[in-house]
């Protein structure tokens, strides 16, 4: 696996699949879900919402309209809409999300920071908690991993997360 990290705008990244760290519901009204709604218009998360419910834990794709990715993953990091959580929902939203990059044949995916904007995981939490389950995972695809950090704060706790874990991936 490659890991990169970048900052950006995780809606203009070109990959296979994006993650949106969902709710349960499908809605798609705050954080990085409300980006990818404005961005793309209603029609994934109407389909995400077709979906639902999506416990926490699992993950379900859709289309990702005119992105420039072929898939969004959906994968509840909160049951509620604006829920706060702990960090332990990152992780296995982390694993969800992975898991289904590989059942959808995705050689790149990439994360936002999992649980820090409206569920209230500090951003250093989840950025550890993401990497620790990313170096953690066996699967072979995707081969390709972007942590994408919405500022400088986040962006640094993920570089700095990938520095301290020397694991080959």
């Amino acid at each position: 696996m490659d890991l990169k990290v970048i900052k950006g705008d995780i809606t203009r990244i070109e990959c296979d699949a994006i993650v949106n760290p969902a709710n349960s519901f499908g809605t798609m009204g705050g954080g990085v879900a409300l980006a990818i709604r404005d961005k793309e218009g209603l029609i994934i998360e109407r389909d995400a919402m077709g979906k639902s419910p999506i416990p926490v834990g699992s993950a379900v794709h859709t289309t990702a309209g005119k992105l420039r990715c072929r898939f969004v993953i959906h994968s509840p990091t909160m049951r509620m809409p604006s829920e706060k959580i702990g960090v332990e929902n990152v992780r296995i939203a982390t694993v969800a999300a992975l898991q289904c990059a590989a059942e959808i044949g995705a050689d790149s995916i990439a994360f936002p920071g999992m649980g820090c904007g409206v569920g209230g995981v500090p951003k250093k939490d989840a950025a550890k908690a993401m990497v620790d389950e990313i170096h953690m995972f066996a699967g072979n695809k995707p081969k390709t991993i972007f942590l994408v950090g919405y500022d400088d704060e986040l962006t640094k706790y993920f570089k700095k997360c990938l520095n301290q874990n020397p694991a080959t991936l």
